[in-house]
């Protein structure tokens, strides 16, 4: 049975909508702290988080430009990275800092790429995100 899209619609939370309506598909700090608190290595233990200053230097220090920067979407692809492929298919910081590039260059990407894909696995894990604590500006 299908159901009616305005119910569905009802039950997106006003604090998200706030949210989208401040940063669009875009990570703020806040949500990128807490996106990437719940974030952990294979054996379960959290990751030790890069800051936004930690992955802009690796960008600078491999000479690594992301023309499509926005808001935190660079720090939660760099946090991503070093949580599920860094010592795998990514062997190294350098490698890492591509990743992201690749992340949010992507020519066959779209504007907040990273924010929606984290947003399919919020909605398929039934994440409850504080959106009322996440929205504020930065």
């Amino acid at each position: 049975m299908r159901e009616d899209v305005m119910t569905i619609l009802d039950l997106v939370p006003e604090g998200y909508r706030e949210y989208k309506r401040r940063h669009g598909c875009h990570f703020n700090e806040a949500l990128c702290d807490f996106a990437v608190s719940r974030m952990t290595k294979d054996d379960g233990q959290p990751i030790a988080a890069l800051t936004r200053k930690e992955v802009e230097g690796l960008l600078r220090d491999f000479n690594v430009k992301v023309e499509h920067l926005k808001g935190y979407d660079h720090v939660f692809a760099a946090n991503m990275c070093l949580a599920d492929y860094l010592g795998e298919s990514v062997p190294s910081m350098e490698n890492l800092a591509k990743y992201v590039k690749n992340v949010i260059d992507d020519p066959d990407g779209y504007e907040g790429i990273v924010f929606c894909r984290w947003m399919a696995d919020v909605v398929a894990k039934k994440v409850e995100v504080p959106w009322d604590d996440v929205v504020a500006e930065d």
